[in-house]
């Protein structure tokens, strides 16, 4: 399953918390779909990611100050 988190808009750190919370969510396996316009983001997302164990299985930009990540829970 696939859950999408729309955070553009929020300043960070507040993509990651947002992330944080929904993943908790989560059952294993199922993925997490970040969409957000925070370029700190773009770094602490995937380092929570690479530190929580949770695989990263897309990451693109989106536009000119905004990406999408998908992060699965392992």
């Amino acid at each position: 399953m696939k859950q999408v988190l729309e955070t553009n808009g929020l300043v960070c750190p507040f993509p990651l918390v947002e992330a944080k919370d929904a993943m908790e969510t989560l059952a294993a396996g199922d993925e997490l779909v970040i969409n957000f316009d925070c370029t700190q983001a773009t770094e602490s997302i995937p380092q929570w990611a690479a530190e929580s164990g949770y695989p990263v299985t897309h990451f693109d930009r989106t536009g000119d100050a905004s990406w999408t990540i998908t992060v699965q829970k392992a």
